[in-house]
C-alpha cells in the first residue's frame, strides 16, 4: 500500500509544491539520452513529474504507481495524455519491451520488504527488452541520512495558492537495522486539519544491491554518485541479460 503522503488526495495535491526542486531528474533524463532510450518505464512515477519531462522530449513513457491520488494529479497535468498511466506496481505490468526502467528519488528504498524488492526487480526485468537497462538510486547507509530527519531541521510553513498556509515537519520514529521509519506531519491553517504519514525506507549496502540484481537477471554496468547528493547515494545502472 502507498504511504498517505502519496495516497491521500489532499497531500498528493500539494506534493509538488512542497518538493519543487527536482533537479535530480535531469540526471536521469541524461541517462535516457546516453542509452538512446526511446521507451521508458517509470516505476513509482508519483505525480508524474519525471514521466512528463521525458514525454515532453519525445520519449514513449509508461508511468506506474500504487497511489491513485498521485496518479490523479499526474493525469490532470498538461501533456498527461502522452503518457500511459498504470495504477499498480511493477509486479503486475502488461507486456512491454522498454529500453529503460527508472526508479527515482526514494522509490527503490520505499520497497522495503525483501520479497517485494525481488518481485519488483523481476517485474522490471520482464518489462525490459533483452539488453534494456534499469537505473535507480539508494542512499549509502554509512552516511546515516536519518539523523537530520527531525522537527528542528525540517520544520517550515509554506503558503500555497488556493490552499493557504501549510505547516510541515518530519520526525524520526524508529531505526531497526536497515529499516528507518519516519513520520511527516502537515497542518492546514485554512481549517486546522492535521494529516500524518508514516514511511519506512530500507537502507541497503552496495554489495547487497549488487547481489540481488545479479540474482534477478541483471549485470551491473556502473555505480555512480547521485549528482544532487554527492557522496551520499549510489546510483545503480544495470542491464537486463539475455534470457
Amino acid at each position: 500500500m502507498a504511504d498517505q503522503i502519496f495516497a491521500h488526495p489532499r497531500l498528493a495535491a500539494i506534493y509538488d509544491v512542497l518538493d519543487p526542486d527536482r533537479g535530480d531528474l535531469e540526471a536521469y533524463a541524461a541517462i535516457a539520452v546516453e542509452l538512446g532510450a526511446r521507451t521508458v518505464l517509470d516505476v513509482g512515477c508519483g505525480t508524474g513529474t519525471f514521466a512528463l519531462l521525458l514525454s515532453g522530449r519525445g520519449i514513449d513513457v509508461t508511468g506506474v504507481d500504487p497511489a491513485g491520488a498521485s496518479l490523479d494529479v499526474a493525469r490532470a497535468k498538461p501533456g498527461a495524455e502522452r503518457v500511459r498511466w498504470i495504477h499498480g506496481d511493477a509486479t503486475g505490468l502488461p507486456p512491454m519491451r522498454a529500453d529503460l526502467a527508472t526508479m527515482t528519488a526514494n522509490v527503490a528504498q520505499a520497497i522495503a520488504e525483501p520479497d517485494d524488492w525481488a518481485g519488483t526487480l523481476r517485474g522490471i526485468h520482464d518489462a525490459l527488452r533483452p539488453g534494456g537497462h534499469v537505473v535507480f538510486e539508494t542512499r549509502d547507509p554509512v552516511k546515516q541520512a536519518w539523523l537530520g530527519w527531525n522537527r528542528e531541521a525540517t520544520h517550515r510553513v509554506v503558503e500555497i495558492d488556493g490552499v493557504g498556509a501549510v505547516e510541515t515537519w518530519t520526525d524520526l520514529i524508529d531505526v531497526s537495522g536497515p529499516l528507518v521509519t519516519f513520520r511527516g506531519t502537515w497542518v492546514f491553517a485554512a481549517d486546522g486539519q492535521v494529516l500524518t504519514s508514516d514511511s519506512t525506507l530500507r537502507f541497503r549496502e552496495r554489495d547487497e544491491v549488487e547481489a540481488v540484481l545479479a540474482g534477478s537477471g541483471y549485470a551491473v554496468k556502473e555505480v555512480r554518485e547521485a549528482p544532487d547528493r554527492p557522496g551520499l547515494e549510489f546510483v545503480f545502472l544495470a542491464q537486463r541479460l539475455e534470457d
